[in-house]
């Protein structure tokens, strides 16, 4: 699904279904996926019903979550929305939710060593003019931001950039995108956002990820 890096595509959340996972109570709504359909490299919106568990599992190549709603537990504690994480290979955990949450999530696609849990009402906003950053992850292959757009964003995207609608409504390349819509720009066509809206924006990953040109919507 959505798997030829070479290609851009828009994914409008509510053109697409609720569908149910392994766990009782755990639904989501896949935008990515190479591979297996528990085991691949996958991003999705992930919804836990109040009272949703998983059984404790690992995560190889990693996992990388930004809590959109209510509260996410495991043993390492309880994360409100705002929290993001980052799970890095050999980490394992029980995820649930005693209230119910929101998720959006990546597997197998986190790249650092170290368990990060990062309250991003607290990172420091960069204020670049038309849009503002909170840096959230970087390294030397990518770099992770929650961006909001109060007028216009432009990027010669080199290496191919990822996004996810938070707040508001904006257009990405002349695609109207509203709340919780997806995107991915592939590498060497340049970005241009309008409108004012709060993103998540991946730079610079695409080059690591799975490619399947032969696995369409």
């Amino acid at each position: 699904m959505n798997g030829d890096m070479g290609k851009s595509v828009f994914m409008l959340n509510e053109k697409l279904d609720w569908v149910s996972s392994p766990a009782s109570l755990v639904s989501r709504k896949r935008f990515h996926l190479v591979g297996e359909p528990e085991s691949g490299q996958v991003t999705s919106h992930v919804r836990y019903h109040p009272g949703a568990r998983f059984p404790e599992h690992e995560h190889p190549e990693g996992e990388e979550i930004l809590v959109l709603s209510g509260v996410f537990s495991d043993q390492a504690g309880d994360w409100p929305a705002g929290t993001y994480l980052l799970n890095p290979e050999g980490f394992a955990h029980a995820p649930f939710s005693e209230e119910g949450c929101e998720l959006f999530v990546k597997l197998r696609q986190y790249s650092g060593s170290e368990h990060h849990a990062i309250d991003t009402a607290e990172i420091p906003i960069q204020d670049l003019g038309g849009y503002h950053v909170r840096s959230l992850f970087h390294n030397d292959l990518e770099q992770v931001s929650l961006v909001e757009v109060v007028c216009e964003y432009q990027d010669g995207n080199a290496t191919g950039m990822e996004g996810f609608l938070l707040q508001g409504q904006v257009a990405v390349n002349g695609q109207t995108l509203g709340r919780h819509d997806w995107f991915r720009i592939a590498a060497r066509e340049p970005v241009h956002i309008t409108g004012q809206g709060k993103l998540y924006l991946k730079v610079g990953a695409l080059s690591r990820l799975k490619n399947d040109a032969g696995n369409a919507l």
